[in-house]
C-alpha cells in the first residue's frame, strides 16, 4: 500500500527499491528488488504504474565520500543482477547495456541541477561524459526525492572505449593498455596489493604535497605486477618529459604522451564550472594499446555537486579567477593538482587550441543564451517533483555546508546559478586570451621595470593594481626560472641572481590580466 508521500505521478522515471528491511551499508552491497517506471518521452509516470523500465535485482550501497558523511541525503551504487546474484547487463533509461549505475542525490545543491548540467556540457564536447536521467526515488516505501541516475566511470565500448587489459597481458603491445588513473581520495594500502603510486614531483605548494595516482582499470586487486610497473614507468617518462628543459620539442617533448584537446576540454569543462574540486579530486584520465594511439586521454568528468558557485572555500565560488591556481588559493589542502596545469600554459600550441575552441563554443553550445537554455530545460524537465524534493528535504533557506548564496526559494536558486554562469563566461572571454607563453609575450600591455639593467631587484610601474596574483621571470629560450605568488607591485621585488642577459618578466593580475616586460641582467 502506498502512503500519500509515495502516491503521486511525476515529469521524471520513478525509481522503487526493496531492499526487504535490509540496511544499506557502504560495502559490500546488498540484494534488493528495482523497479523503474519510465512510460517514454512526454508521459507522466505514476507509482502505480507497470514498471515498463525494469523489473528485476540490484545489489546496492552507499557511496561517496565526503556526502555520506555530512548529507543525510546520500547516494549510492548499484548493480543489475539476475536471480542467482551474477551481474547482469541490461539498458536502463534508454542508456547503453551495463550492470554498474550511480543515484546521485544533490542536497547542498539546491538547484538540484549541477551535476546534470556539468555532465551534459561535457557530454557535448567530450569523447564521453557520462550519461543521466532526473528521476525521483522510492527506498523501502520512503520517498527520497530528486536523483540523478548515471553511468559509473568504468571501462567498456559504450563508456571509455579503451582496450580491454587481463592480467596475463603482461608484453608486448598487450601490455601498454588499457589503463584508468584517476587522482581521488583513498583509504590507504591493503596488505593484499596496492592501490596507488606516487608522482616524482610534488605539488607546487610551501609543504610539497604528495601526488597520488590511484588505480582504477583495471582494478586494485585485478592488475598485475608488470602492468603496475608498467604504467607507473610510463607516466614517469610524461612527466619528466612535461617537467624538462626540451618540454616543447617536437620529437622528444612531452606532446608524444598526450591527447592535446582532451586536455583542452578538461580544462574548459572545470573552469567553466569553478569546480573547487577540479584536477585534484574526481579526476580520471585514461591511456590505451600503443597501436591504438597510447596516448594520455583526460577524463571521463566527474562530480560537479560543488562547482558553479556552490563551495565557500578555496575560492570554489569565485566567478573570476582559474580554478587550476587552487595551489595558491588552498596551499595547505592535502590534497592538491599536479603541476602539469600550470606547465601546460607556457606551450603556445596547447594556448592556441585552448583559445580556439573556447570562442567556437561560446559562439555555439556555451554561448549564454544556450547555457541558460539548458538550465531552463533541466528545471522544466522536473516539474512537481521540485517540491516533493524539498519537502521531503526542506534546506531551501538554510545554510547547508558549503553554500555561498542561500535564497528563500527554488527560484532564486536557478538564478543565482545562471548569473554566476553568466559572469564566470564572460570573465573567461576575456581571461583565456590574457594567457600567454614567452613566443607570444610581447604582444601583449607592456610591463614598466626599473632599474633596468637590473642585479635582481626589481619595482613595477604600469599596472592597473598593486597586488598581482602572479609574477614569472623567463629566459629567452622559454624556460620558466621564476615564480612568486601573491606579492605587491609597490614594493622591490627580488628575483635573485642570474646569468647576465636577457630576460621576460610576466605579471598577472588577480582579474587575469597579463603584462609582460624584457630586463637585462648585469
Amino acid at each position: 500500500m502506498l502512503s500519500a508521500q509515495t502516491d503521486f505521478s511525476s515529469n521524471l522515471p520513478i525509481i522503487i527499491i526493496d531492499t526487504e528491511g535490509d540496511n544499506i551499508p557502504d560495502e559490500p552491497k546488498v540484494r534488493a528488488s528495482m523497479k523503474i517506471i519510465d512510460n517514454g518521452p512526454g508521459q507522466l509516470n505514476a507509482t502505480i504504474d507497470d514498471p515498463a523500465g525494469y523489473n528485476g535485482f540490484i545489489g546496492i550501497e552507499r557511496r561517496g565520500s565526503t556526502s555520506q558523511t555530512v548529507f543525510p541525503k546520500v547516494g549510492y551504487g548499484i548493480e543489475t543482477r539476475d536471480a542467482d546474484g551474477e551481474d547482469l547487463n541490461v539498458s536502463l533509461l534508454g542508456f547503453p547495456e551495463e550492470e554498474d549505475w550511480v543515484l546521485h542525490g544533490p542536497y547542498s545543491d539546491k538547484s538540484l541541477i549541477r551535476n546534470a548540467l556539468a555532465y551534459h556540457l561535457a557530454g557535448q564536447i567530450m569523447d564521453y561524459a557520462p550519461r543521466i536521467r532526473l528521476t525521483e526515488l522510492i527506498i523501502d516505501g520512503e520517498y527520497q526525492g530528486i536523483y540523478l541516475f548515471t553511468e559509473r566511470i568504468k571501462r567498456d565500448k559504450n563508456r571509455v572505449d579503451i582496450s580491454k587489459l587481463t592480467p596475463d597481458e603482461n608484453t608486448g603491445d598487450d601490455l601498454t593498455g588499457g589503463y584508468i588513473l584517476k587522482l581521488d581520495k583513498f583509504t590507504g594500502e591493503t596488505d593484499d596489493f596496492p592501490v596507488q603510486f606516487t608522482s616524482r614531483f610534488n605539488a607546487d605548494t610551501e609543504s610539497e604535497q604528495t601526488i597520488r595516482f590511484l588505480y582504477h582499470y583495471p582494478k586494485p586487486e585485478d592488475i598485475s605486477a608488470n602492468q603496475r610497473v608498467y604504467i607507473e614507468n610510463w607516466m614517469n617518462r610524461f612527466e619528466d618529459a612535461l617537467a624538462g628543459d626540451q618540454f616543447l620539442d617536437s620529437l622528444n617533448g612531452y606532446r608524444q604522451y598526450v591527447d592535446l584537446p582532451s586536455f583542452v576540454d578538461f580544462l574548459i569543462i572545470n573552469e567553466i564550472s569553478r569546480n573547487v574540486d577540479g584536477y585534484r579530486l574526481s579526476s580520471y584520465f585514461s591511456k590505451d594499446k600503443d597501436s591504438k594511439g597510447g596516448k594520455l586521454m583526460m577524463g571521463p568528468v566527474w562530480d560537479f555537486n560543488l562547482a558553479f558557485g556552490n563551495a565557500n572555500y578555496c575560492g570554489g565560488a569565485a566567478a573570476r579567477g582559474w580554478g587550476y591556481d587552487f595551489g595558491i588559493n588552498c596551499p595547505d589542502d592535502f590534497w592538491q593538482l599536479p603541476f602539469w596545469w600550470d606547465r601546460l600554459r607556457e606551450d603556445p600550441i596547447f594556448l592556441d587550441l585552448l583559445n580556439d575552441r573556447w570562442k567556437s563554443l561560446r559562439r555555439n553550445l556555451f554561448s549564454d543564451e544556450r547555457l541558460n537554455g539548458t538550465i531552463d530545460s533541466l528545471v522544466a524537465e522536473m516539474g512537481n517533483a521540485v517540491d516533493r524534493n524539498f519537502n521531503r528535504w526542506p534546506v531551501i533557506g538554510e545554510a547547508i555546508w558549503p553554500n555561498v548564496f542561500v535564497g528563500d526559494t527554488y527560484e532564486a536558486e536557478v538564478v543565482y546559478l545562471k548569473n554566476w554562469l553568466t559572469e564566470r563566461t564572460n570573465w573567461m572571454d576575456g581571461a583565456i586570451q590574457t594567457l600567454t607563453s614567452t613566443e607570444s609575450a610581447l604582444s601583449f600591455t607592456p610591463l614598466q621595470l626599473s632599474p633596468n639593467p637590473t642585479s635582481g631587484i626589481l619595482k613595477l610601474s604600469g599596472l592597473p593594481t598593486e597586488q598581482l596574483e602572479e609574477l614569472r621571470l623567463y629566459d629567452l629560450t622559454g624556460k620558466l626560472l621564476k615564480r612568486l605568488h601573491r606579492l605587491s607591485a609597490a614594493e622591490q621585488i627580488n628575483l635573485g641572481q642570474q646569468v647576465p642577459g636577457m630576460y621576460i618578466v610576466q605579471a598577472r593580475t588577480a582579474e587575469g590580466q597579463v603584462f609582460t616586460g624584457r630586463v637585462l641582467w648585469q
